[in-house]
């Protein structure tokens, strides 16, 4: 097979899957094997990590639940140091969902393709599988594509070949939890890392029950940054389309070469766009990228929106001069917030 290739197991309060696993693997010949404890409580999950340790794998410990990105790291760590040769690892997950024969078919062409990251990934339209886990999975998949143009099958998938120094980088990678995984994907846009997917059988045993994800709150902070920035861009926008309407009410009889429309859309505009930049760079994206610089661009960026917004609005509420200018802003201005989305967060805060 060539140069070591550790397979990583982060295992939270597992059952007899996990034994299971180990059996399967041994029997296959596959080793070395990592498997971590995320705080299981000793007296009712001590057995399982024992048996797994029985049958040849390390068994890191957590003393406390950490997250499954904690566990990874942990398991990166110390894979880096004790197989400095190796050409990288293997993650597969301990609730029965990873066959010995796709782990071996995933190792084999990380090994192929060390420079890429490997994905197992399942097909979400076989019958039998958990309707959250296929909601949760192709929503993912459809919001990475549309926020990012990665085009992923199987985002949440735990079955992953990564390369050693892939691995280094990832170890100051944002995320404790399962939101991890979603930021390795977009760390590979970042750094130019090709994903490679490798098709793998769909089990989901017992409707999935022994899943630690939770639908909601993990969600959450798998979406957290574009929440945040619906929230700071909807609050801007509230306070830009507020004052929008006031100078209009002040300026609408009054002669003004450029119109009184693109007026109040510039005075409001300056006013919610600083609102609006501080909140992104501090909250919302924590961008590490120089203020001068981001504010540089965010200013460029701004006054693109602002004057499209004010030529897009006097032309459409030229079409239908009936309606109230705020009608005619809010869906100009809800494409523009798209928009602006890609911009801020591809160029602005990279």
């Amino acid at each position: 097979m060539g140069r070591v290739t550790p397979i990583i197991i982060p295992a939270y309060e597992p059952d007899d899957k996990l034994i299971g696993l180990m059996d399967n693997l041994v029997s296959a010949g596959l080793s070395p094997i990592v498997v971590v404890n995320d705080g299981s409580e000793t007296d009712t999950f001590g057995r399982i990590f024992d048996a797994a340790a029985a049958r040849g794998a390390v068994v890191l410990n957590h003393a406390v639940n950490m997250g499954k990105g904690r566990a990874l790291k942990t398991a990166f760590n110390y894979c880096l140091n004790e197989y400095p040769d190796m050409a990288g690892v293997i993650t597969a997950d301990s609730d029965g969902q990873h066959t010995a024969s796709d782990i071996k078919k995933c190792m084999d062409a990380l090994l192929q393709n060390p420079d890429k990251l490997v994905l197992g990934v399942r097909d979400f339209d076989e019958s039998g599988i958990p309707a959250r886990s296929v909601f949760g999975n192709k929503t993912t998949s459809r919001v990475m594509k549309f926020l990012t143009g990665m085009s992923i099958s199987d985002t949440q998938t735990g079955l992953r070949g990564i390369s050693a120094e892939f691995m280094k980088y990832l170890l100051t990678e944002k995320g404790e939890r399962f939101e991890f995984e979603t930021n390795m994907l977009l760390a590979t846009k970042e750094l130019g890392i090709e994903i490679l997917e490798v098709p793998i059988k769909t089990i989901y045993l017992e409707e999935n029950k022994s899943s630690h994800f939770n639908p909601i709150k993990d969600s959450i902070r798998i979406y957290a940054v574009f929440l945040k920035f619906m929230f700071s861009s909807l609050s801007s926008s509230v306070v830009d389309i507020a004052l929008f309407s006031v100078f209009c009410a002040v300026f609408r009889n009054v002669p003004i070469a450029i119109g009184y429309i693109m007026l109040s859309t510039i005075l409001a505009r300056v006013i919610s766009a600083t609102y609006n930049f501080l909140i992104n760079y501090k909250v919302v994206f924590k961008s590490g990228s120089n203020s001068a610089k981001a504010a540089l661009k965010y200013i460029l960026l701004a006054l693109f929106i602002m004057l499209s917004s004010g030529a897009l609005v006097s032309f459409f509420h030229g079409l239908i001069p009936s309606s109230p200018e705020f009608v005619v802003k809010i869906p100009v201005d809800c494409l523009l917030f798209l928009v602006s989305f890609f911009v801020q967060r591809e160029i602005v805060y990279k």
